[in-house]
């Protein structure tokens, strides 16, 4: 079996607005970066972005009326398409990646880390399917206290534990249990 038939494994970091997302997955990256693991970041974007400004070539290219552009250099590629893309594509594209970590895309069914920063949160938990885990703000006695889903039937990590999650995500990514 070639590396291309490989596919690796994919986790997503879900939660609500400043909820830590964004820190942890940062995090889990540099880690992992230091173990040799080539990591791809998808991240989902609610509102509306634009990465390319006034006064570029690839920005006149784009309001010219082309649909996709891709700007490359020795160091890296980046493509503008004027088109929503979907998770499923460009886990696609990231397949010659050791791990793939989406942040977002709640409603996919991909194995989840779900963050929590507050007890109003934890309904968060009981709504998304695939969830693997919990980071969480909370102390222990509030977090066991207050979960909605059965105690001990997933791990709960506190949000400055990213050794422990990133060596959590790569004993599961080995095993398989991802999916």
């Amino acid at each position: 079996m070639s590396r291309q038939d490989v596919k690796p494994p994919v986790w997503q970091i879900v939660g609500y607005k400043n909820s830590g997302k964004t820190t942890l997955v940062c995090s889990l990256v540099e880690r992992l970066a230091v173990k040799g693991i080539r990591t791809a970041v998808i991240k989902h974007d609610a509102h509306d972005f634009d990465i390319d400004h006034p006064g570029t070539d690839s920005y006149r290219h784009r309001k010219s009326g082309a649909g996709a552009v891709a700007l490359v250099s020795l160091q890296r590629t980046a493509v503008i398409e004027e088109a929503e893309t979907g998770l499923d594509e460009l886990i696609g594209r990231f397949s010659a990646y050791d791990m793939i970590l989406v942040e977002g895309f709640k409603q996919a069914e991909y194995p989840k880390l779900v963050m929590v920063r507050s007890q109003e949160e934890h309904s968060l938990v009981s709504e998304l399917t695939s969830v693997n885990a919990i980071v969480s703000w909370l102390t222990d006695d509030k977090v066991k206290g207050n979960m909605d889903v059965h105690p001990g039937s997933v791990p709960v990590f506190g949000v400055n534990d990213t050794g422990r999650i990133t060596e959590w995500l790569l004993h599961h990514s080995k095993h398989g249990t991802t999916e």
